[in-house]
């Protein structure tokens, strides 16, 4: 993610899963992050989300 065009193409899919408690996109400094909470059965669904979205998505931590 590089912009807010970015986020605004994740947003649908991240808002549409009710497992997602909350999610933040930071993508004003050098290190782009996408912090979400959701449960953790949740994972698969979000990281299928973001590859939808066109982007390449894994869990870092």
């Amino acid at each position: 993610m590089k912009c807010d065009g970015c986020v605004t193409a994740v947003t649908p899919g991240l808002n549409a899963l009710k497992e997602v408690k909350s999610w933040k996109a930071d993508v004003s400094g050098a290190e782009k992050t996408l912090t979400i909470d959701a449960e953790e059965s949740a994972i698969p669904k979000v990281v299928a989300a973001l590859e939808k979205a066109g982007f390449k998505a894994e869990r870092i931590s």
